[in-house]
């Protein structure tokens, strides 16, 4: 349910540099769409170019649903009489503009932490509000996983991590609406590039990098692009107030200094730019002595020359980087000494899809992780094979028409580390998965060079199957990874979207599984 918000078109418009309009009347508008499918008498339909359709060729769709107000980049041969046109230079910056205003830019008025990098962004992002909450802080907050708006988190039904201006700023007043005195935005390279423009005329008071590695080459064309278009969320910081009512905020950003790139995010910003790290002695806040099983790691974490030993509630140093940033930007936030904040760990719950294991009754170990960059997987994968009694069994794909260079490099890192791999789909869309298998597979021959003739590699698109087959597999003392989908509620293939939930699918075939082993 969207936040209520309305303005005439010609005060709306005001906010546009525009180079022509054409046509009579100032709508009352309440909406802003990009679909025409969801336009109406209250809306306006802002024409998008996009990679495969092109929003021009649907705005008299819109007018015939209803839509009074069209701004687009080329005006249509015919102009239809019941409707407003306003041509505009950049129909994404004019949606992001435009949203900002239907909704009273709501950033302005409450303070918005950004969340950044390749992997961890969701689950800093739940830490983050989660350490808030528990100091009483009315936080909301919007991830890839999650929304919350209200009282409790609901799932995020938009494939985009980061959705579009219009539901970014709706949220945001929602939020504004519902309490919260604070919000956090997981902030995507998408969400963040020039291309889109959905996070353009969000004003932010914190920036938190996680990491940045390969991902996402196929829309940002180069790691540097890639890397840059994150670094806009630092640059965002320059454009903040700290004022907002009666209270001033901090302006801050925050890196992780174990990671190369971290110089390259200081340098975005004229800000206050704050550093944690794993036994990174030029961190801000350290954490050292590391200790993890599967379950927890102890560690000793460091502030201006005071040490405290504590107990984070999950497993492996990238859980502890997540933590240390989450606890570092709500203590800054906060005024507070990060130390004190580690006490609230204790009564923090995991993130779903995010190393959740699916069942502890077995005499191996199922879990589902969303890990599904070569980053992560060079994270999570050594980590549960120092975890592991016996053999680690993981069971991925990699998504279609997406980053192809990182297909081989999953496939070598999981060969290198897991004794069994098993390749199924992820989301092939327009690809053909036999070819996208073959892809992953290669970097598997690499590193394993047997692996096939061994029958330890074994390719199966059905992602159902290839989860039985992991499970038929499985001896006493194993762990099964079933990565890439985590939280994900669907398959996407070129003629459908199939519903799809990991953790309920891979306790069903077990289920069935421990049923079938028990009849005589």
């Amino acid at each position: 349910m969207r936040a209520m918000a309305e303005m005439h078109l010609s005060r709306l418009a005001k906010c546009l540099p525009t180079v022509a309009s054409h046509g009579s009347g100032d709508p009352l508008i309440r909406r802003l769409v990009y679909d025409s499918r969801q336009a109406g008498p209250d809306s306006a339909f802002v024409a998008l170019p996009g990679i495969h359709v092109d929003g021009h060729d649907f705005i008299t769709p819109a007018i015939a649903a209803g839509a009074r107000a069209i701004f687009c980049e080329v005006l249509p041969d015919v102009l239809e009489p019941e409707a407003v046109y306003i041509q505009v230079t950049d129909s994404r910056h004019a949606l992001s503009t435009l949203a900002a205003r239907l909704y009273n830019n709501p950033s302005r008025e409450i303070p918005l932490i950004g969340v950044t990098g390749t992997d961890g962004k969701s689950t800093t992002t739940w830490l983050i509000d989660q350490i808030l909450t528990q100091q009483d802080l009315e936080s909301g907050f919007i991830s890839t996983v999650l929304i919350k708006r209200d009282i409790r988190p609901e799932k995020n039904s938009f494939r985009q991590s980061t959705p579009e201006a219009p539901e970014i700023q709706s949220f945001l007043r929602e939020m504004i609406d519902n309490g919260k005195e604070v919000a956090v935005v997981e902030a995507t390279s998408h969400g963040l590039s020039e291309r889109t423009s959905r996070l353009r005329d969000v004003q932010f008071h914190a920036a938190v990098l996680t990491n940045i590695n390969h991902e996402h080459l196929e829309f940002h064309g180069s790691f540097e692009q890639y890397r840059s278009d994150k670094a806009n969320l630092f640059r965002a910081l320059d454009r903040s107030a700290k004022r907002i009512g009666d209270s001033d905020w901090p302006i801050f950003g925050v890196i992780n200094a174990n990671d190369p790139n971290a110089y390259y995010f200081r340098n975005a910003t004229r800000q206050e730019v704050i550093s944690y790290g794993v036994e990174n002695p030029e961190a801000d806040l350290i954490a050292t002595d590391l200790e993890s099983t599967a379950e927890e790691t102890r560690c000793v974490v460091h502030w201006n020359r005071e040490a405290r030993e504590v107990t984070i509630p999950f497993p492996g140093r990238f859980n502890v980087d997540n933590v240390l940033a989450a606890v570092l930007t709500a203590a800054h936030l906060l005024d507070r000494n990060p130390l004190d904040l580690f006490d609230v760990l204790k009564r923090i719950k995991p993130l779903p899809g995010r190393m959740q294991i699916v069942s502890r009754e077995t005499p191996f170990l199922p879990i589902v992780d969303y890990a599904h960059t070569p980053g992560a997987f060079e994270t999570v994968l050594p980590m549960m094979k120092d975890f592991t009694r016996n053999r680690l069994i993981v069971v991925f794909g990699s998504a279609g028409e997406r980053d192809r260079e990182k297909r081989p490099m999953q496939g070598e890192i999981a060969a290198r580390h897991a004794q069994v791999v098993i390749l199924t789909d992820e989301d092939p869309r327009g690809e053909d998965s036999w070819s996208i298998l073959e892809e992953i597979a290669q970097g598997c021959d690499r590193a394993d060079p047997s692996i096939r003739s061994e029958g330890r590699l074994i390719l199966e698109p059905d992602r159902r199957t290839a989860i039985r087959r992991a499970l038929e597999l499985a001896e006493p003392g194993d762990t099964l990874l079933f990565l890439g989908k985590g939280h994900e509620a669907s398959i996407i293939y070129a003629d459908r979207v199939a519903p799809w939930d990991e953790a309920a699918v891979v306790a069903q075939e077990l289920e069935a599984a421990l049923q079938k082993s028990c009849t005589p």
